[in-house]
């Protein structure tokens, strides 16, 4: 089948293609990318040495230099503690400088980083750490490895640098494997997208509110920020003051995150108090954005370009992008193709909709340890995102649909199939579905209609009780509706979630 797919048309997209060259297999490349991600940081390290990289709210700063020379002498400990080139090593620490020093303390020391989800319940956290066959693993609240500098040889494009696990509908995570060459395609995707200049430098300061083990985080932002010489000022935990207060005591020229997070800064009290004037870049994905919405971002980052961004683990993150002079009037679509990726519709309807199928530099090489999900996703060269779109003849992207049975829960994904299989655990529960539930602020929530056992009798709260310790806090359902009946099926026995969208009586969140 690969053979046979045809990219859809670029269109109107704006980017520039220089230095974009294309090999004997047709994927395009960017010519002039560092060779590794090791060779990026030392080549801003030699740049601007004593120039600020990474800033912990509530904790220390890093200049490049600190980077680099505390990341080599983890990157010895673990070498000291028998972590050899390939070797996987888990990171569980919260977002922060050990995160950051944890992270390129791996990759110096020729192993993969494997960042893991430190909201996932223990039983998902144990699965990663089994699953991808860490060698060490990062805890938090432990000193990070020390020892003599070690830095890696002879790291290649083509090179594993790191595994970013991410949930299936089978509910068992599974490992995207991410080459160097993936992750610096994705820097200078952005920096393309976004209007982001190569040599920034301390002029562009991004403020990550969102956790470093998802690709928007760590990839999208830490990594973006240091290809350009830039700061990032990470934010552990989320708060609408702090952040406010942030932007201007540490001069933030760049923001990503969530439409519902920005909804939540300018629905404070507290945000006509602030100037947001010296904000350059306002980056926003992960979930659907209203009009009304991005004239609000307008007006309240006045001197800022608003650019939606759609992407995701197996893409390294970005595969498109919005330009600020199309957001409001297109937007509810996620833009153009980057310059590198290719994309195609797979067997479009007669609207044109159908899967979204990419292709890139950017495109993670497949599952790790999961030959068959791997076959199911990667068709050649070309990832099958499970999203169905639209793409129009100006090379506008409109994701329509999902064909993977998910939840979009104010960025982070829920799959159903997932917390079904939880709630089937539950004694006294025969049946279940779990479906969105439309949240102004959240853009979805998690709901279930749940059948009981006969002669039993359910209580929603205690329902949720029992799904912790299980599930991670935000895929246990915020809605529960106990049906009266049987739910609804097609002659197939697949339930019927169209109709229960529309006609389930939530009543009032649990919490």
């Amino acid at each position: 089948m690969a053979d046979e797919i045809t990219p859809a048309p670029r269109g109107k997209a704006p980017w520039s293609f220089d230095g974009v060259v294309r090999d004997a297999d047709g994927i395009a490349h960017y010519e002039g990318l560092p060779d590794s991600l090791i060779d990026m940081l030392l080549g801003a390290v030699e740049r601007a040495p004593d120039a600020e990289a990474v800033v912990e709210v509530g904790g220390g700063r890093l200049t490049f230099r600190d980077v680099w020379d505390r990341a080599a002498r983890v990157a010895g400990g673990l070498r000291a503690a028998g972590v050899k080139d390939g070797d996987r090593v888990a990171i569980l620490t919260a977002a922060g400088n050990d995160w950051v020093l944890a992270f390129w303390g791996i990759l110096l020391s020729g192993a993969v980083a494997v960042p893991v989800n430190t909201r996932f319940a223990q039983p998902e956290i144990d699965y990663v750490v089994e699953d991808c066959g860490a060698s060490y693993v990062f805890h938090a609240g432990q000193p990070l490895p020390d020892g003599d500098p070690y830095i890696a040889p002879g790291k290649e494009h083509d090179d594993l640098a790191a595994i970013f696990y991410t949930s299936g509908t089978t509910g068992r995570p599974k490992g995207a494997q991410t080459s160097h060459e993936a992750f610096l395609t994705n820097c200078e995707n952005m920096c393309r997208g976004l209007g982001i200049g190569r040599g920034e430098g301390a002029d562009y300061r991004t403020l990550i509110s969102v956790p470093l083990f998802h690709v928007t985080g760590c990839n999208s932002q830490l990594l973006v920020s240091m290809y350009v010489g830039g700061t990032s000022v990470i934010l552990p935990e989320l708060n609408v003051l702090t952040v406010l207060e942030l932007i201007g005591s540490e001069r933030i020229s760049s923001i990503t995150t969530v439409p519902a997070i920005y909804k939540l800064l300018m629905l404070s009290p507290d945000f006509p108090r602030y100037d947001m004037s010296g904000v350059r870049w306002v980056g926003y994905g992960g979930a659907p954005i209203a009009p009304a919405l991005v004239h609000q971002l307008r007006e309240a980052f006045p001197k800022a370009g608003l650019k939606n961004g759609f992407g995701m683990t197996e893409s390294a993150s970005l595969m498109t992008v919005l330009p600020d002079e199309y957001a409001a009037d297109h937007a509810d679509s996620v833009g153009f193709a980057c310059p590198v990726v290719d994309l195609a519709v797979d067997q479009p309807d007669e609207d044109g909709v159908g899967e979204l199928l990419a292709r890139g530099p950017n495109i993670t090489s497949g599952y790790w340890n999961k030959p068959d999900a791997t076959l199911d996703a990667f068709d050649g060269d070309w990832l099958h995102t499970g999203d169905l779109a639209r793409i129009d003849d100006d090379g506008f992207v409109y994701i329509v649909d999902r064909a993977k049975d998910m939840i979009n829960r104010g960025g982070e994904n829920v799959y159903c199939v997932e917390v079904e299989n939880a709630l089937a655990a539950i004694p006294g529960i025969a049946e279940s579905a779990v479906i969105a539930v439309p949240d102004e602020v959240m853009g979805e929530k998690v709901g279930a209609v749940i059948v009981p056992a006969p002669g039993a009798t359910l209580d929603p709260a205690e329902i949720a009780d029992s799904l912790r310790g299980t599930l991670a806090d935000f895929k246990i359902p915020q809605y529960i509706h106990i049906a009266g009946e049987p739910l609804p099926r097609n002659p197939g026995g697949k339930v019927l979630k169209p109709g229960l969208r529309t006609s389930t009586p939530w009543g009032k969140p649990l919490r």
